[in-house]
């Protein structure tokens, strides 16, 4: 793909207001758009400086499977189905140290982890 078309396609992704999109074509692109910020548009460019500034400050992203468990967290704590909770937790301590982390979890699953003492409250 082209600087062209990933532009096109940026800025495209970001009048939809699809950040999801926009975030990967950012992600994967990093260091050509960097050289090239001034052809995307203002929230396509503030993206860019986020998700840079994200990454030189040493923060990485959520893996697929991390996401999944979060989702699979949500989902659980939405249904109160404490069982599947915990067997979806186990081995998994060092995802809960992560701000991040919690920062996608539902209220419902903040509240279940913080009764089982898996997180901090607060």
């Amino acid at each position: 793909m082209g600087i062209k078309e990933l532009i096109l396609k940026i800025n495209q992704s970001v009048e939809e207001l699809d950040l999801v999109t926009t975030r990967k074509y950012i992600e994967e692109n990093l260091e050509v758009l960097n050289g090239n910020k001034n052809l995307l548009k203002g929230n396509a460019r503030e993206l860019l400086v986020f998700l840079t500034n994200r990454l030189e400050s040493g923060y990485e992203p959520l893996t697929r499977g991390e996401m999944a468990t979060v989702s699979a967290i949500n989902s659980f704590a939405s249904k109160f189905d404490v069982r599947s909770i915990k067997v979806t937790i186990k081995d998994k301590e060092q995802l809960f140290l992560r701000k991040d982390f919690i920062d996608h979890l539902n209220a419902d699953a903040k509240i279940i982890l913080e009764g089982m003492g898996a997180i901090q409250k607060g």
